[in-house]
């Protein structure tokens, strides 16, 4: 009976989802619904009534509002605006530079964002107005600033690594480690796509160099500066070992606060809007949590993990054959869910068979978070290209957009395969750590 339950509860799930029912109320709905059926009403309520506390009690996610608090008030404080200016500075002679610049300006506004929607709407907002005037095709201009924005999720600090670390109960620090290779890596493989298409199809990426006369070095250090210093001190204190990925989110964001204060950038409007913003996102993304430990409690009082887990033994999937469904798994739901409801969706079953074939669990979180980055940009819903379309209506559709990013989509799945092939691209770091 309960096995039955549990599988019909996953059925009731998909249903749901394909209703459209927010991800995390579908999950309760399932959860309670199903422990009803299995144990009566009482243990039900008891799950709903002590889950939500269980789940936010956690220390490891005090980090989350801790670095979108950094990350919303370097944004609203104007911190990270010269970050493009400064890599266009560094590129001004490199053919793509442009665009090559856009792409680090993602990164280094990654390394105190945490978010891939955040990261595209901000260099999108500065970059592709300069691109477009450059004379770089539109549709690739956005494309390539809808990719880039990916980056956000994969340089430390990551918010979908955080809520992946408590989850899969493994080092959310080294899982950190692990994310700054991948996104570096990322980076490159996107600068190279961009060197391509200048070196092959001047029509889309000029050559002609950049026009940097308005700027100057130390003018843009003075511009970079506060990133730098919140970098030193967060990563800094983190990779030495002084403190904790928690205890480097109450550093960052204190220190992004005394930054604002110091450079005259902080107002009443900015603190007041920088934690509304880190409180909404926090709410949305622990309701959704909440539901995931919820479900999984369910999935295992039901049996349900432990017969996919012994499916999987069963079928005797190798480790390539295991990870092309996964790979695959993830594609699909990229297109239509946004990656937290993804993440936590599918990780109450597929944790156990991860566990049961050995595989890093530092390394998977690394690699979940680069394959629902990637859901990020494709069709009918990545998430960046409908965030791009609205920074940048007046230069490109949807479909140009989606057109634009396709590149850095194939860029991406070769990536993928690398990372499969050679899990040391990920691990060599968070190695040094032990």
């Amino acid at each position: 009976m309960n096995l039955t339950a549990g599988l019909l509860g996953l059925l009731v799930l998909l249903i749901l989802l394909a209703l459209q029912v927010p991800v995390a109320i579908a999950m309760i709905i399932v959860a309670f619904g199903g422990v009803w059926i299995m144990f009566g009403l009482q243990p039900a309520i008891g799950v709903l009534a002590n889950t939500p506390y269980d789940f936010v009690a956690s220390w490891t996610l005090s980090a989350v509002p801790m670095f979108l608090l950094m990350g919303f008030v370097a944004y609203h404080a104007g911190l990270t605006a010269g970050l493009f200016d400064a890599a266009k500075l560094g590129l001004r002679k490199v053919p793509g530079g442009l665009g090559i610049a856009a792409i680090l300006a993602c990164s280094g506004f990654a390394s105190v964002c945490g978010s891939s929607l955040a990261t595209a709407a901000s260099m999108g907002r500065i970059a592709i107005p300069e691109m477009v005037k450059a004379g770089y095709r539109p549709s690739f201009a956005t494309g390539a600033l809808a990719a880039g924005g990916t980056i956000g999720a994969l340089i430390p600090p990551s918010i979908l690594m955080i809520i992946y670390g408590v989850f899969a109960e493994t080092s959310v620090t080294k899982v950190f480690v692990g994310g700054i290779s991948v996104g570096i890596l990322t980076a490159i493989f996107y600068t190279a796509v961009i060197l391509l298409i200048a070196a092959l199809r001047k029509d889309i990426v000029p050559r002609t160099p950049i026009g940097v006369e308005e700027l100057s070095a130390s003018g843009v250090f003075r511009a970079i500066w506060p990133v730098f210093v919140l970098i030193v001190l967060v990563f800094g204190g983190l990779f030495s070992g002084q403190f904790t990925a928690t205890e480097a989110g109450a550093v960052g964001a204190a220190g992004a606060i005394l930054i604002s204060v110091v450079t005259g950038r902080m107002s009443w409007k900015v603190f007041g809007q920088s934690v509304l913003e880190t409180l909404s996102t926090c709410a949305s993304l622990f309701i959704i949590g909440v539901g995931a430990v919820m479900l999984t409690k369910f999935l295992g009082l039901s049996g349900v993990a432990g017969l996919i887990g012994g499916a999987v033994n069963d079928f005797e999937l190798g480790y390539f054959e295991l990870m092309l469904l996964i790979v695959v798994i993830y594609l699909i739901l990229g297109m239509f869910m946004e990656p937290f409801g993804a993440m936590l969706v599918t990780l109450p079953v597929l944790l156990p068979v991860l566990n049961a074939q050995n595989i890093d669990l530092v390394w998977f979180g690394v690699f979940l978070v680069k394959l629902l980055e990637i859901g990020m940009i494709t069709p009918p819903l990545g998430m960046n290209v409908f965030v791009i379309r609205n920074v940048a209506s007046q230069y490109a559709s949807l479909a140009d957009i989606f057109r634009g990013v396709a590149i850095f989509i194939a860029a991406d799945i070769v990536l993928i395969v690398l990372l499969i092939a050679w899990p040391e691209l990920t691990l060599f770091l968070p190695r040094l750590m032990q």
